[in-house]
């Protein structure tokens, strides 16, 4: 099968072996891939990543190994976490957390960057029809959003900031102003943030940005160590900042900031499916606008080289 392999440099494979399910798994065909800002920090070297990266995609089941045969020929997306199901994590319901688990395209499993890959029975999520392939891509990040709702409860007298306009702070600022909350998308590119346009979330310039300590949550999603020490500054005493980069750069900071002004720090990862699925039913978020250009599979080097560039937004390969 053609794929996408980082083995201490990136490169398109025309003849990489086609993966076979373990028991209670499924081969999936890859529909449409996207590249995302973990995928650009494997090759700087995040997690010590060798394979097939990439984890956002959207495919249909082509074979299941053990029970559920009935979702072969769905059209599914996928959780991307695989767990054990044994340790006391998994069996605590933090499989996202098992102690040894692999993530698809990140960590001791290959990814969606490529026409197939396999994936636990449990981690897929049937695709309504009203959702196209493009669309579908956005699932996993959107969730990521979705779980910021899960771990932060927002008052609608809030003000909130999110950091970055790149993709995961573009959804962010299409998801967050349904609290309610008062919401401002903080980022370096004017084209950037008129995509944000269509949501209810206010945009500024970073260099138009008071840093007043007048945020009662700030979600940091710039994709550089620069962006937590941003974070803390605008926060007001008793903030939340919800973290969300993955860089691989490794930077020191002083944290007692955190301590004086009792802030509350909070990692944000993965998050859940299913009201991912239904915005993107109910068409609540748009995601279309942020779609910078597809690529076919066989220039899928070339996209990944495209998503690298500032001027880039959402990337996506067609494995169709």
């Amino acid at each position: 099968m053609k794929a996408l392999v980082f083995n201490k440099k990136l490169e398109l494979v025309a003849g990489y072996e086609k993966p076979v399910p373990a028991r209670d798994e499924a081969l999936v065909k890859v529909l449409m891939a996207g590249i995302c800002n973990t995928d650009l920090e494997i090759v700087r070297g995040y997690q010590d990543f060798r394979g097939i990266p990439g984890h956002e995609f959207v495919g249909v089941v082509e074979e299941v190994n053990g029970q559920q045969k009935e979702l072969v020929g769905k059209r599914v997306v996928a959780e991307i976490n695989c767990g054990c199901g044994a340790c006391d994590f998994c069996v605590k319901g933090l499989k996202n957390h098992c102690r040894q688990r692999r993530v698809i395209g990140i960590k001791g499993k290959n990814g969606a960057l490529a026409e197939y890959l396999t994936l636990p029975v449990e981690n897929l999520f049937d695709m309504p029809d009203p959702v196209n392939d493009e669309e579908a891509v956005f699932t996993e990040p959107l969730a990521a959003v979705f779980e910021i709702l899960e771990q932060v409860h927002i008052k609608p007298t809030d003000r909130i900031a999110v950091l970055g306009d790149g993709k995961l702070g573009l959804l962010t600022a299409m998801v967050l102003p349904h609290s309610g909350a008062k919401v401002c998308l903080v980022g370096k590119h004017p084209e950037k943030l008129a995509l944000a346009d269509s949501s209810q979330a206010g945009t500024l310039l970073l260099e138009d940005l008071p840093r007043d300590s007048s945020f009662d949550l700030v979600v940091e999603a710039t994709g550089s160590p620069a962006g937590f020490e941003l974070a803390r500054e605008i926060l007001k005493p008793r903030g939340t900042l919800v973290l969300k980069s993955t860089v691989a750069e490794s930077k020191e900071l002083n944290l007692s900031s955190l301590v004086v002004n009792e802030l509350t720090l909070i990692g944000s990862r993965c998050g859940p499916f299913p009201p991912a699925i239904r915005a993107l039913e109910n068409k609540a978020v748009d995601v279309k606008p942020l779609i910078s250009i597809i690529f076919p599979a066989n220039k899928a080097l070339e996209a990944f080289e495209t998503a690298a560039e500032k001027n880039a937004v959402k990337v996506l390969v067609d494995f169709r």
